[in-house]
C-alpha cells in the first residue's frame, strides 16, 4: 500500500531545526519523520513527515501551523511514496553469502544449511541488507567476532560482556537478527523509513527472533527509544559516512562505558574522515575489515 510524505526543501541547518520542532509534533502519535540530503554542494535538504492517507487533514494542518510560527518562508511539497519492490527485481537469483559462521540465504535455499551454521533467512525484498553488498558481509564478520571476544557468556558478568545492542539504520534487520542469534542479548533495530521497519519485523519473526529483536520507526537519535533501551554495549550502524559523522557524538552518548562500535557504510577513502569524527567523540580505533573497496571499522572507549 502507498504511503504519503509531506516535506519542505531547506538547507542543512534548517532542516534539522525543522525536523527537532516535527519530533514534539508528531512522534508521539508515531509518524515517521526523516531529513535528507538531497544536493550536497548547493546545500539542499528535505524534512519530511511519512504518514498513511486517512492521517493528511490532521498532520498537514498541523504542519501548517508549525511552519507559520517559526519557518513562514518553507512551503509544503506533498509526494505519494508508491510500495515498490524494486529492490526484489534487482536481486532476483542471488546466491547465498557466508559471512564467518552466519549463512544468509532466501527461502529457497534452505537446503544449503550446513550444520554449525548461524543461517538467516532474508528474500529480496523493499529493505538494504541481504548478506551480499560487502558492507552487510562486513558487519556480520565483524559481529561474530565482538561477539566471540565479548558474547555474554564468555566475558561473564563484569568483565565487559555485550549485553544488549543497537542496530541503527537497520534496514532488513538482518544485522539485529545475528547478534541476536548468536549472543541471545536483547537488540533494538531502528530506521527511519517505516517501510523498512514493517520488512525488519516479518524478518525478525521468520527468524524466530522476536524474543530478542525490537524494531521501531526512528529518525536518528530523535526518539524516546533510545533512552528506554540503553545504553548500549554494542552499537552497529551501517549507514553511510557523512550521517555517520555527523551523528558521532550523540553516538558516543548512546555508548555504555566499556562499549564497542561496529560502523560500516564506508569507502575505503572516507575511512580516514569517519576515524576521525569518532577519535574526537573519544573513541579509539579496535580493527579495520576491507571488503571490495568499502570498509568496517570497530571501535571502543
Amino acid at each position: 500500500m502507498s504511503e504519503l510524505r509531506l516535506y519542505v526543501v531547506t538547507n542543512e541547518t534548517d532542516s534539522e531545526r525543522v525536523l527537532a520542532c516535527m519530533e514534539s509534533l508528531f512522534e508521539d502519535d508515531g509518524f515517521a519523520i526523516a531529513t535528507m540530503e538531497v544536493d550536497e554542494k548547493k546545500d539542499i535538504w528535505e524534512a519530511s513527515v511519512y504518514l498513511d492517507f486517512e492521517d493528511e487533514e490532521f498532520v498537514a494542518a498541523r504542519f501548517r501551523e508549525l511552519l507559520a510560527e517559526s519557518f513562514g518562508h518553507l512551503e509544503i511539497t506533498r509526494e505519494v511514496v508508491p510500495d515498490l519492490d524494486w529492490i526484489a527485481k534487482s536481486l532476483e537469483g542471488l546466491q547465498p553469502v557466508r559471512a564467518g559462521r552466519f549463512l544468509v540465504h532466501g527461502s529457497h535455499d534452505r537446503d544449503k544449511v550446513k550444520s554449525g551454521d548461524i543461517a538467516i533467512e532474508i528474500d529480496a525484498g523493499q529493505a538494504f541488507g541481504t548478506g551480499h553488498h560487502g558492507t552487510t558481509a562486513g558487519c556480520l564478520e565483524m559481529i561474530e567476532w565482538v561477539l566471540r571476544q565479548r558474547g555474554a557468556v564468555k566475558a561473564g558478568p563484569g568483565r565487559g560482556a555485550i549485553r544488549n545492542a543497537l542496530d541503527l539504520g537497520t534496514g532488513s534487520g538482518v544485522l539485529a537478527i545475528a547478534a541476536a542469534r548468536m549472543a541471545t542479548i536483547p537488540v533494538l533495530a531502528t530506521d527511519i523509513d517505516p517501510v523498512a521497519t514493517r520488512v525488519a519485523r516479518e524478518n525478525i519473526r521468520r527468524n524466530r527472533a522476536s524474543a530478542n529483536v525490537t524494531a521501531v520507526t526512528a529518525a536518528g537519535f530523535h526518539s524516546t527509544e533510545f533512552g528506554a533501551h540503553g545504553p548500549f554495549d554494542l552499537i552497529i550502524a551501517n549507514i553511510l559516512a557523512r550521517p555517520l559523522m555527523r551523528m558521532a557524538p550523540q553516538l558516543e552518548s548512546n555508548l555504555a562505558g566499556n562499549g564497542l562500535v561496529i560502523l560500516s557504510g564506508i569507502l575505503a577513502s572516507q575511512r580516514w574522515k569517519v576515524l576521525a569524527a569518532y577519535n574526537g567523540a573519544g573513541l579509539k580505533h579496535v580493527r579495520t575489515l576491507w571488503r571490495n573497496g568499502w570498509v568496517t571499522i570497530l571501535l571502543s572507549r
